[in-house]
């Protein structure tokens, strides 16, 4: 048959670009990105400089498009995957995000969130000036001032707390920082106990679990190479290291791996499991004690490293006195421990049957070393005992003895990057109750929520107080509280909020300075994304666009929007100006390593810390360049491809040299340290817990008067169901949990994100539906301790009957 010829009204319609240009025959004559290939996934780095190609909203026009493609870190979640801005060299502005396909975590790839960094850079109600509260506090009036006026106004203020010795008046709250280890050096320099942080209303109780457990507080699971995966919550779908790990999930299922999944919600990830166990909030431990008993009882756990990495024989000896000390008798000792943790019982506290729990259980003790898992918040931050969960679940992995293995789950800073600073400050010499009280000796992470409290109480009062990435007055549970602290101008003397846009708690702060999104500033990363370990390399874009373009930057805020700045080179000149002349001892901590005398500078600082990242010179030396040339040109390196059983790596006869070795524990000592653990003839480095094993008996738990938690344990939630009255309309509520396009109050100016999730409804079983009359779409108001809410039903089976979300 011969070819087509468009009719003339189809002709009209392309013209008028109502239709596609129908003009196939045409396609073969177009130019390619690349010459002899079909479109490619990302362009040559070697093109980044002066990339090329059409304009897709011109379609059917054939215009071409200059950029200059500039690598940076995603700031949306806590994963920091790569991203590649491409500036328009004609008008010097960022015309969209993509991936980075250089960064070993998220190899190119990005959720919904990285590309839609471009809202948050071009949005209309930013920020663009600091400025200054001209009315009363709260009242919204302000007037704006330049950096020089606000830097030197809050170094005075600084200057004379430190001077009167008043350091524990300083704090810094921050919430997701996204930056490693550039506070504790500032605060260091200063000599204040001044960091507080959100974890305690995060991932501390998880964090808890873990570090009793092997000094480590978050797993770092080698999802891609397991034989089985657990994950507690929609992990795989919106949870820590979202992106990066659904890859490495997907990965593992597709090599064989099966999946399991406790959430209480029939989410996208619970869909792409093998087992879907809805268990009742806060009843996981339970279930994960009965798998641990199954596992014991039908003898799938791993001898081997039981013998020689679990502190066994201090159990039998602290709580079993007078039993021999074999491994028999412990493995005897510790069935009778959890006889009670029966399947029937793990069912009657979850709801999950039985026999399920059982046949999980034997899936996971048939994957042996190569089993996965993972906890972060989710149960183990929203129940009275949360802690318990964490701990429950890497007692799986100790019984398999998949810790730090193959398609096991490794400490999480066996796979993350330390950086060397060209200068570490001493540490401060003030412990600051506002943030660690006395009376809660074992929190993990500092007592956030209590400060506007304690505050309130006339415990202490804080004269400069820095909020960064923390919106208390919207996110944390008493926002009013929060109101009425940051009122308080006896309470908090000066309120500097360090933010980009608009949020409830800047609305209450004296200076309102505008810091630049995940494109803007400089920072690097590195987190657990899986058994490797890399570094990335965020940069404000537009001021290496300048650089690339011949155009001298001192400040970035020269090149962003309006005078927007960044954190890094805000505190070096803000810390400059609060010891003008080195009598404080900060100035100090503030001089570049290759200019003496001189203050550092934003590159120097980044330079001296990629030159001592392992195989960065020698990569950068390969192309010419300096390492940091190389980190602006591909955005991230691979340190470490990949990091198994740290555990064991050897002590070297220099640290072994005047060391003794206790012949009944094993554990090395040298200069009164504790530096490692002789196992098998061998002396390794073992892990950072008292016994350098891991530890089912903590004697920490029982130094402190917790006996009763001294091995891994279940405790009753808040919200079980004997201290519910159904008849009365109790029911567990599910307050909140992550969507892949929501990340915080950050990106409620993004506005893609909002078109793709623009609906919060209340998630509720028919059987509870039925109950009560409702209806999807429905109103309901849902009355709390602390108040109440309105909102539409959706009836759905993906929801666990009796609880809803």
């Amino acid at each position: 048959m011969g070819k087509k010829t468009p009719s003339f009204i189809e002709r009209m319609a392309e013209k008028l670009r109502l239709i596609p240009d129908l003009h196939q025959e045409q396609e073969a004559a177009l130019e390619r990105l690349e010459a002899g290939s079909r479109l490619t996934n990302f362009p040559p780095p070697e093109k980044w400089d002066d990339w090329e190609e059409y304009e897709a909203t011109d379609w059917p026009r054939r215009r071409k498009r200059r950029y200059t493609i500039v690598p940076t870190t995603c700031f949306n979640c806590e994963s920091a995957c790569g991203l590649t801005a491409f500036i328009d060299k004609e008008t010097g502005t960022v015309r969209k995000l993509e991936g980075n396909p250089y960064h070993p975590g998220s190899r190119g790839r990005n959720c919904a969130k990285g590309p839609a960094t471009i809202n948050q850079l071009t949005d209309p109600d930013r920020i663009l000036y600091p400025l200054k509260r001209s009315g009363k506090r709260g009242e919204g009036k302000w007037e704006r001032i330049s950096w020089e006026q606000a830097l030197e106004e809050i170094a005075a203020r600084i200057r004379q707390a430190l001077q009167e010795g008043r350091n524990n008046e300083i704090a810094y709250h921050v919430g997701r920082p996204g930056h490693e280890g550039y506070m504790d050096r500032i605060l260091q320099a200063w000599g204040v106990d001044g960091h507080n942080s959100h974890t305690n209303i995060c991932s501390s109780g998880a964090r808890f679990g873990y570090n009793l457990w092997y000094g480590y507080d978050r797993p770092s699971p080698d999802h891609a190479n397991a034989r089985f995966i657990l994950l507690i919550s929609a992990h795989l779908e919106s949870g820590h290291y979202f992106n990066p790990h659904a890859q490495r999930i997907i990965e593992g299922k597709m090599k064989g791996a099966k999946l399991a999944v406790m959430d209480p919600r029939l989410s996208n990830t619970a869909s792409m499991s093998d087992y879907w166990l809805p268990t009742y909030p806060g009843s996981e431990a339970a279930v994960l004690l009965a798998m641990a008993k199954v596992i014991l009882d039908e003898g799938l756990y791993n001898r081997p490293f039981l013998e020689d990495w679990v502190n066994w024989q201090e159990y039998l000896e602290k709580v079993h006195p007078g039993t021999e000390v074999s491994f028999e008798h412990f493995i005897e000792k510790v069935r009778e421990a959890y006889r009670e943790y029966t399947p029937e019982f793990a069912e009657q506290e979850s709801g999950v049957p039985a026999a399920k729990i059982v046949e999980v259980a034997r899936a996971i003790g048939e994957a042996g070393t190569r089993f996965a898992s993972h906890n972060w918040r989710s149960a183990a931050s929203g129940n009275l005992g949360g802690w318990c969960v964490s701990r429950a679940l890497h007692f799986l992995q100790v019984l398999t003895g998949s810790v730090g293995t193959v398609g096991g789950t490794s400490p999480n800073s066996w796979n993350k990057f330390k950086p060397t600073f060209f200068d570490k400050p001493p540490a401060q010499k003030f412990w600051n109750e506002l943030h660690f009280p006395n009376e809660y000796p074992l929190a993990f992470f500092e007592m956030s929520f209590l400060l506007p409290h304690f505050l309130k109480e006339g415990r202490g009062k804080l004269d400069v107080y820095f909020t960064r990435v923390f919106n208390p007055v919207w996110t944390y549970p008493d926002g009013f509280s929060w109101i009425e602290a940051l009122s308080d101008e006896s309470k908090i003397g000066c309120h500097v909020a360090l933010t980009p846009t608009w949020n409830e708690t800047a609305f209450f702060a004296d200076y309102v300075l505008p810091m630049g999104h995940a494109a803007e500033r400089h920072d690097i990363n590195s987190y657990a994304t899986h058994s490797g370990t890399w570094i990335a390399f965020r940069q404000p874009v537009l001021r290496e666009a300048a650089r690339r373009a011949g155009k001298p930057v001192q400040f970035t805020y020269e090149v962003n929007p309006g005078e927007v700045w960044e954190e890094d080179e805000f505190w070096i000149e803000l810390s400059w100006r609060i010891d003008p002349d080195g009598s404080l001892g900060i100035r100090k901590h503030f001089l570049s390593p290759y200019r003496p005398g001189e203050k550092i500078t934003i590159d120097e600082y980044y330079q001296y810390i990629f030159e001592h990242v392992p195989g960065l010179p020698e990569a950068a030396k390969k192309e010419g360049l300096t390492e940091l040339e190389y980190m602006r040109k591909y955005g991230a390196f691979e340190v470490e491809k990949h990091g198994y059983e740290k555990h064991l790596t050897p002590l070297s006869p220099e640290e072994l040299a005047g060391s003794t070795t206790d012949h009944k524990t094993g554990l090395i000592r040298k200069d009164g340290q504790v530096i490692g653990v002789m196992v098998r003839g061998k002396a390794v480095r073992g892990f950072p817990t008292p016994s350098r094993k891991n530890e089912f008996y903590s004697q920490t738990m029982v130094d402190w008067k917790w006996p009763e938690y001294a091995i891994p344990t279940y405790i009753k939630s808040h919200i079980h169901p004997e201290k519910l009255d159904r008849e009365k309309g109790e029911y567990c509520l599910v307050p909140t949990f992550r969507l892949p396009t929501l990340i915080h109050s950050r990106s409620g100016n993004a506005k893609w994100l909002a078109e793709i999730s623009n609906r919060n409804p209340i998630w509720m079983h028919p059987q509870d539906a039925a109950r009560w009359g409702f209806q999807t779409g429905d109103l309901v108001r849902i009355n709390t301790d602390i108040g109440y809410f309105i909102d539409k039903v959706w009836v759905t089976e993906a929801m666990r009957p009796g609880v809803v979300a």
